[in-house]
């Protein structure tokens, strides 16, 4: 589940409420605030929760409400919570602060974003190698500062093409083991704290490129570091035979390169098979 969707589900559950008259009596364009219910969500927002470990995603949808109607944030937050937590692909939701909601999507959820970002693998070529010259030019047209030539670290765009580079190796180790990438195998739930910290950084991949160039790397960044987290992991240690849970952080770790590749290629800068 992606911030979009989640947006979406949101207005509807708002919308619905309000048709229920669960929000009480409200102006006659308290709800044309708020945004078209399958267009974008204007003043709702949802993303990262404020203090990490607090679900997958917050939003001010109670607050805006509450703005608009007058009511109190934390009884319109109470009755979106309800409502919430019955919807297709959410675990729990929880009222915290003045009235955000912080929200927590089913195990099956992660797994499905799992896998329709690893399934976009491919979508972008993989050279053998990088073209050192032209990325940089890329790099620092897309940002406005010029990366030093050293692949060392420090070096923002040595740490993307880096951090996908792991990914097409982890993938051929893996191969070599005899297995593949399974998102969710045997119910994996993506649940760790730094997978959970990444997969919310790939959600937010389409959002954050359509921003602009100079956003993008510096996203592209965060989701080198946060993959570089968890990679160590992917693969059975010492003699262990891969299992389950193997096979479902490979598919992350695919869904990660997938997103690697598509903002490098964006950028302009090669996204390496090898580095």
């Amino acid at each position: 589940m992606t911030p979009a969707q989640l947006s979406r589900t949101v207005l509807r559950t708002v919308r619905r409420a309000a048709g229920d008259g669960a929000l009480g009596e409200l102006p006659a364009d308290a709800l044309d605030t708020l945004g078209a219910p399958d267009g974008p969500a204007a003043r709702i927002t949802v993303g990262p929760p404020p203090h990490p470990g607090r679900g997958d995603y917050a939003t001010n949808a109670a607050l805006r409400l509450a703005a608009v109607t007058g009511r109190p944030a934390h009884r319109v937050a109470e009755v979106l919570r309800e409502r919430l937590a019955r919807e297709e692909g959410i675990a729990q939701v929880t009222v915290a602060g003045p009235g955000f909601l912080n929200i927590t999507v089913a195990d099956r959820a992660r797994a499905a974003l799992v896998a329709a970002l690893a399934a976009t693998d491919g979508d972008v070529p993989v050279a053998a190698s990088t073209d050192p010259a032209r990325d940089l030019r890329g790099w620092a047209a897309a940002t406005g500062v010029r990366p030093p030539a050293e692949q060392r670290e420090g070096n923002p765009l040595f740490l993307v093409q880096y951090a996908h580079a792991r990914t097409r190796a982890l993938l051929r180790n893996a191969r070599d083991l005899g297995f593949g990438p399974e998102p969710g195998a045997d119910g994996y739930a993506y649940d760790g704290p730094r997978e959970r910290e990444l997969l919310g950084l790939l959600a937010e991949y389409e959002r954050i490129a359509a921003t602009g160039p100079a956003r993008l790397a510096r996203h592209l960044t965060a989701v080198a570091d946060a993959f570089l987290d968890v990679h160590g992991r992917v693969l059975p240690a010492g003699e262990r035979k891969p299992g389950a849970a193997h096979r479902a952080r490979l598919a992350l770790a695919q869904a990660a390169g997938a997103v690697l590749a598509g903002g490098l290629s964006r950028l302009g800068v090669t996204a390496p098979a090898h580095l």
